[in-house]
């Protein structure tokens, strides 16, 4: 069965939505410029109140691998997820302290699939590229241009996911799992119920 990510969590009725709904992980964005953005005191609280087996993500742009160390140490973080420009050796560094690695990668026409697989990593994510944004933009890339990539870790599906078009994803690249925000929010940062109830249903289904 694909797991489902909802990320961009900011609220606490939002979070126990999303896992009583059936979400599998829960993903908190510590990257100050975007619009989801959750300090990591605030993220604390919610994620203190999350029941066990829920993966808790933490979404890092750029960021110093020092700062990232100590977010996650504060927040109990099971994974972090990586959606700047960070390259394999920042990566491998980051390894040292423990941490479970989502590398993303923002996929454009002439994106090169030879240089996912340099990634020592425990997962990689494929999002839209949009120009001066680290996801969230709420648009899809081309899935075919990912058709020849093979790697040994699990692949996650990102990047403008809806109701509509998520089974449609799920099929054309038989992903691990699914990362969704824009794609069931009312605004940046607030999820719509009715949304994420229905795209973890087809998801699953």
């Amino acid at each position: 069965m694909v797991r489902v990510k909802i990320c961009g969590i900011t609220r606490m009725e939002d979070a126990q939505a999303a896992v009583r709904l059936g979400a599998d992980a829960l993903g908190f964005i510590f990257y100050r410029k975007s619009p989801r953005y959750i300090s990591p005191s605030k993220a604390l609280k919610i994620l203190e109140a999350l029941p066990p087996f829920i993966s808790k993500v933490g979404v890092f742009v750029n960021e110093r691998t020092g700062a990232i160390r100590d977010i996650s140490g504060f927040c109990a973080l099971d994974a972090v997820q990586l959606h700047g420009e960070e390259d394999n050796h920042y990566c491998h560094r980051l390894k040292r302290y423990g941490l479970k690695i989502i590398k993303g990668f923002r996929v454009k026409e002439d994106f090169n699939v030879s240089d996912v697989g340099s990634f020592r990593v425990d997962a990689h994510l494929f999002d839209a590229h949009t120009e001066g944004q680290y996801g969230g933009s709420g648009k899809v890339f081309a899935w075919e241009i990912l058709k020849g990539l093979h790697t040994p870790v699990p692949r996650i599906l990102s990047g403008g996911l809806t109701v509509d078009n998520v089974v449609e994803g799920i099929v054309a690249l038989k992903p691990f799992a699914v990362d969704v925000s824009s794609g069931v929010e009312v605004s940046p940062g607030v999820k719509d119920h009715k949304k994420m109830a229905e795209f973890i249903r087809r998801a699953k289904g």
